[in-house]
């Protein structure tokens, strides 16, 4: 059991049949009246992030979440199929699973698999990735300081906007957080 005067950024616990992790927190004790825990709470299975407020002393049960690094190996329709490199076992998960992760992922590229209980709730892309442009209009020579952009569909799939001077065939690093462009690749 963990008690809302306890909380810190990152902590999981289990709130009224779902499981949350604490986002942000802020201990207020105010001069007249009794002391709250004003917090931003986010559903790990759905991301929903709402703000709550709690008295310090109510209690939660901890919520343990299981992280797995596993090797994306293909899909197959609405599967994918990730592999256990200690036991090469092969999990298939839905399309609903791995979501946005797959903007990010190439065959054979390592991801963190989430799970609660057993049940996977979400699959985490390394946060820098390394992918090739397929399509993009042809980069404008002399163009490197203006701070304008174009879109660009990495091998993937995913239109990420790069600047002008990047061109076809490129490769790039991508930061998975916020799917925005970091720096061409040598």
């Amino acid at each position: 059991m963990i008690t809302a005067g306890e909380f810190r950024k990152g902590v999981t616990f289990e709130m009224e049949g779902n499981v949350y992790v604490v986002v942000e927190f802020l201990h207020v004790k105010p001069g007249k009246g009794s002391p709250f825990v004003r917090t931003k709470l986010k559903n790990v299975v759905t991301g929903q992030v709402l703000e709550r407020t709690f008295n310090p002393t109510d209690k939660f049960q901890v919520a343990v979440i299981e992280r797995k690094e596993m090797q994306y190996l293909y899909n197959e329709g609405d599967l994918y199929y990730f592999m256990d490199m200690e036991t090469y076992d092969q999990m298939p998960l839905n399309k609903s699973q791995v979501a946005d992760a797959m903007n990010f992922m190439t065959e054979n590229m390592m991801a963190t698999i989430q799970s609660y209980k057993g049940n996977v709730f979400s699959v985490v892309p390394p946060t820098f990735v390394e992918l090739t442009i397929t399509d993009c209009e042809p980069g404008v020579q002399g163009d490197t300081t203006k701070s304008s952009y174009k879109p660009a569909t990495l091998e993937t799939g995913y239109i990420i906007n790069v600047p002008l001077f990047v061109n076809n065939g490129e490769k790039i690093r991508v930061d998975t957080r916020d799917g925005s462009y970091m720096e061409r690749v040598k």
